[in-house]
């Protein structure tokens, strides 16, 4: 039997507030689900389960503050037919008579735990009308699945909530119709990865993080109210303040010539859609984190009175909240993706962050953090380094710059890239690697 815990979503975490369950007793679950949402000082973050089983007991009621470790729910072992995943088409035991179909079932009677409730809405579909394929005619995730199947032969069939389905000659899902409605994305534009091509929601889900380029420090509007950006004002101030008063700062900067990166980003964002496109600040974070790879002495913890170096580069990412306050939602193995799958998480995590809304990988403790206020015309930013991290690299305004080019006067692209290190971890000759392996990858923007 494992155990669901109140996970630690950020170094300054003590406790946090069970906002939702997203699963009930008896619900199949996979690595990767959404399975509750938890209210931190900052935001409200989706938490993800990380293993395989079917929920046991909830054991800890919404509405509820704990502390970090705190159990909140029992998973047992798929081990058996009967905690098979809901999305398998179950079908009753073979001695059991299949269920008399004699009308629509009163809403309330239907026998469905809340997340095949949820998915029903989202879905469009009326539980009322479908049809439970589990036991006692209990309604699993294929029923669902069945049912917007059914529905999409006839594309012009009413939703439950009166809405239409756009586009009904392309091949798509249900959920990929409903979820492209509400988020405004064409499906006509799309290349769906399902079979023969059918678009599935996670083709609109990508399509819709993929939108216009992004500048990663830009403030953006605020959801909360005047009390809520107080608290987390109050929760920067905390962790800044231990930062400066434990944290023997040293700080070093580097003026990096991006005359090739810039032009081959001009090329392949020329030769690439609208959607594809790529930002700058992609390009240095990628470079910032193929450093850190090759200079381990920046990438880790210090606690216990000791350095501790990541076996990954988890890239932190300060995104600048309207009001006040600021959210670092983390990149979790910046230096094992493509630059293209950077730029689109990259996209993903600064849009949940200023929505307020993360995931609890989002929230993964950060290994190094950058921050970026370029886009603000800010030409150097020297950070404060969040605990226990030992470094964080501030990105400037990307602008041209006289410099000496073969011995003449030219003016080229430039930035002030700035590292604030931890004294105790490294020192300025460590600092000033880190800065020049930036350099170096930057002319080489093809390797990246």
């Amino acid at each position: 039997m494992a155990e669901f815990r109140m996970p630690s979503l950020g170094a300054d975490m003590e406790q946090g507030t069970l906002l939702q369950w997203r699963v009930g007793p008896g619900d199949v679950v996979h690595k990767g689900d959404i399975v509750a949402e938890v209210d931190t000082t900052k935001a409200a973050i989706e938490v993800e389960c990380f293993e395989d089983g079917t929920i046991g007991e909830l054991l800890v009621p919404e509405g509820t503050t704990v502390p970090v470790g705190t159990v909140l729910a029992t998973i047992r072992p798929v081990d058996h037919p009967a905690t098979e995943h809901p999305s398998s088409l179950e079908q009753p035991a073979s001695d059991s008579a299949p269920r008399e179909v004699t009308g629509p079932t009163p809403i309330d009677q239907v026998r469905a735990t809340p997340l095949i409730r949820r998915l029903a809405q989202e879905a469009g579909i009326d539980l009322s009308t479908v049809h439970g394929s589990g036991p006692d005619g209990r309604v699993l995730r294929g029923d669902i699945d069945n049912a917007v199947a059914a529905r999409d032969i006839a594309p012009d069939s009413p939703r439950t909530d009166g809405a239409t389905h756009p586009s009904p000659h392309i091949r798509a899902s249900g959920r990929a119709r409903d979820l492209a409605t509400r988020r405004g994305v064409d499906l006509s534009a799309l290349h769906g990865t399902g079979p023969d091509g059918a678009i599935r929601s996670g083709d609109v889900e990508q399509a819709s993080e993929q939108g216009p380029p992004i500048e990663v420090a830009t403030p953006p509007p605020s959801s909360g109210g005047p009390r809520d950006r107080a608290a987390i004002r109050r929760a920067v101030v905390t962790a800044m303040t231990r930062s400066k008063q434990t944290i023997p700062h040293y700080y070093l900067s580097a003026t990096i010539d991006l005359d090739a990166a810039t032009a081959w980003l001009h090329a392949v964002n020329e030769a690439a859609p609208v959607q594809d496109r790529m930002i700058m600040a992609a390009v240095q974070m990628r470079a910032v984190a193929l450093a850190a790879l090759a200079v381990p002495e920046l990438n880790g913890h210090w606690f216990d009175d000791v350095f501790h170096p990541s076996g990954s580069v988890d890239l932190g990412v300060i995104v600048s909240l309207r009001g006040g306050g600021l959210i670092a939602p983390t990149i979790v193995g910046a230096d094992t993706i493509p630059l293209r799958e950077l730029m689109v998480r990259l996209r993903g995590a600064v849009d949940r962050a200023r929505s307020a809304r993360l995931l609890s990988s989002d929230a993964a403790p950060a290994s190094i953090t950058v921050t970026n206020l370029g886009d603000l015309g800010v030409d150097t930013v020297f950070g404060v380094i969040p605990p226990p991290q030992v470094a964080i690299v501030g990105l400037g305004a990307v602008s041209q710059r006289p410099c000496a080019v073969n011995g003449l006067l030219g003016v080229r692209p430039q930035v002030t890239i700035t590292l604030s290190a931890d004294h105790r971890a490294s020192d300025g000759a460590v600092g000033a690697r880190f800065l020049n392996t930036i350099g170096d990858l930057l002319q080489h923007p093809e390797q990246l």
